[in-house]
C-alpha cells in the first residue's frame, strides 16, 4: 500500500506537519509506504484552463505538479492537509490541486482520500469541505475518523497539545488503511464499478 501526503502549509515544521506526522506513525507501523510532498512553500501558479494537458498528457507548466503526478497515479490513498486562511485552504495548495487533478487523466476511482485542516480557532469546517471536493469529483471514497479531521494550534508546536486532534489523526490513518485494504480485496474479487459513457451538459443547451 502507498499513501501520498500533500502538505499545504508554508511551514515545514508547523502544526500541519505535526498532524501529518501522527498519521505517518500509524502508516509506518502497518508497513504502508508514505511520500510527503511539501507544496505550501513553493511558487505555484494556478490553472489557466488552456486544455494543453489533453494534448501533452501533463500540465503545460512543468513544475512540482508534473513531478507529483506519477506518485498520485501509484498511490492507493491521498492525504491533503492545509492550514486555514480566511476559512479556506492555502492558496498555493489550491493552485497545486486544481492543476494536479485536472491535468492527470488516469482513473482515480477508489483511491482513498482524506483531508486535514489546521487552524487557531475556526474556519476548519469550510476548509475541510473544500479539500474533500477534489475527491468527490474523482470517484474517490473519503476516509473518516472519530471526529472531523481537525487539529488546533496557532504557534508552531501548539498542535502537540491538542490530544484529541492527534488521536483523530491516528484514527484517520487506521481507517484509511482498513479502507484501502478492503478496496484492494474488492477489486480482486469484483473489479472496479462499471462506468457509463460520460454525459457532459451545461445550462444553455
Amino acid at each position: 500500500m502507498k499513501v501520498l501526503i500533500i502538505n499545504g502549509s508554508p511551514k515545514s515544521k508547523g502544526n500541519t506537519a505535526i498532524a501529518l506526522r501522527e498519521m505517518v506513525k500509524i502508516f509506518e507501523s502497518e508497513n504502508v509506504e508514505t511520500k510527503i510532498i511539501h507544496v505550501g512553500n513553493k511558487v505555484i501558479r494556478g490553472c489557466i484552463s488552456c486544455g494543453k494537458c489533453f494534448e501533452k498528457g501533463k500540465c503545460v507548466f512543468d513544475d512540482i505538479v508534473n513531478e507529483t503526478a506519477p506518485l498520485f497515479e501509484e498511490a492507493d490513498g491521498v492525504v491533503i492537509a492545509s492550514p486555514v486562511y480566511y476559512a479556506s485552504a492555502n492558496g498555493t495548495l489550491i493552485s497545486f490541486l486544481d492543476r494536479l487533478f485536472f491535468s492527470t487523466h488516469f482513473d482515480k476511482t477508489m483511491k482513498v482520500g482524506a483531508s486535514v485542516a489546521v487552524a487557531r480557532r475556526s474556519g476548519q469546517d469550510a476548509t475541510f469541505d473544500e479539500l474533500n471536493k477534489y475527491f468527490t469529483i474523482s470517484n474517490m471514497p473519503i476516509a473518516s475518523s472519530q471526529y472531523w479531521n481537525l487539529v488546533f494550534g496557532l504557534e508552531p508546536g501548539d498542535a502537540e497539545k491538542d490530544l484529541e486532534g492527534l488521536q483523530t489523526m491516528r484514527t484517520l490513518a487506521k481507517n484509511m488503511i482498513f479502507l484501502m485494504k478492503s478496496i484492494e480485496l474488492g477489486k480482486e474479487k469484483f473489479g472496479l464499478p462499471e462506468k457509463e459513457e460520460w454525459i457532459g451538459t451545461h445550462f444553455i443547451r
